[in-house]
């Protein structure tokens, strides 16, 4: 059986980590390592100026999971440096609650831990699951079983080096959903704002807020699948060069 390796950052205590869990149970032995609290937003943070606690325990139906203090990619990190001797045949990372599209996958710790194991030469999947504005979260045990036939076929067929899949499902009930489509990263629209408030002495603090983001749904791009009602299934590659400026940079003629 080979061996999985489940993370997320919405901390142990998600039901979709659960979900997950059961799900890929069935294609290979799975060892959990999930941080002890919610990291959302977490990026690719990796610990270095603190130290870091590591505790046993389980889920809800008694399957046992390490947790930490740290970050998803720690999670992943903290693993594959030797807290958990056999080393992982491939990562999986969520399921988030909310979608990553587009932007977003610079932000998330779901897509970070993934990338964690790319770093180290697995292959990594991350999932996500879009929340509708009233509310419904999506079907955990449709999603799981997705995520899990997909950990199949990444483990008999491979990835290539440096990159790692980023599954997103729609927010409707599975009879809904019209399909799966490869696709690019799309286009977030972002509507942050800061909102200023005052402590108990008058000092000033900030929270950054806003209404949810949207996006452009154009074809062939991860937030055009999901608002057609498809999974998004999107390629990503940790090298970020961008190949074509390369040229164009080179006709700068820089000197020092």
């Amino acid at each position: 059986m080979p061996n999985i390796l489940l993370t997320n950052d919405d901390g142990y205590q998600a039901p979709a980590l659960a979900a997950l869990a059961r799900a890929l149970s069935a294609v290979g032995t799975v060892t959990i390592f999930a941080p002890d609290h919610n990291w959302s937003a977490a990026g690719h943070t990796k610990t270095m100026h603190k130290p870091l606690r590591i505790n046993r325990g389980a889920l809800a139906d008694g399957t046992p999971l390490y947790t930490t203090t740290g970050t998803p990619s720690d999670c992943v990190g903290l693993a594959l440096l030797g807290v958990v001797a056999e080393r992982p045949d491939l990562v999986v990372s969520g399921i988030n609650q909310g979608a990553n599209l587009g932007h977003d996958v610079t932000y998330s710790g779901t897509v970070a831990a993934a990338m964690e194991g790319v770093v180290y030469g697995i292959p990594a999947i991350a999932a996500s699951q879009e929340e509708s504005e009233d509310g419904y979260r999506g079907d955990l045990n449709f999603a799981a079983g997705l995520v899990a036939d997909l950990a199949r076929r990444v483990l008999a067929e491979g990835l290539p080096a440096n990159c790692l899949l980023n599954v997103n499902f729609p927010d409707v009930p599975p009879g809904e959903v019209r399909g799966i489509q490869i696709t690019r990263l799309g286009r977030r629209i972002y509507r942050d704002v800061v909102i200023e408030r005052h402590d108990p002495k008058g000092r000033p603090y900030y929270w950054i807020g806003g209404e949810p983001p949207a996006g452009e749904p154009e074809p062939g791009t991860d937030v055009g699948a999901l608002h057609a009602g498809y999974v998004s299934v999107t390629p990503l590659n940790l090298d970020l060069t961008d190949q074509a400026l390369i040229k164009n940079l080179a006709s700068w003629t820089l000197h020092v």
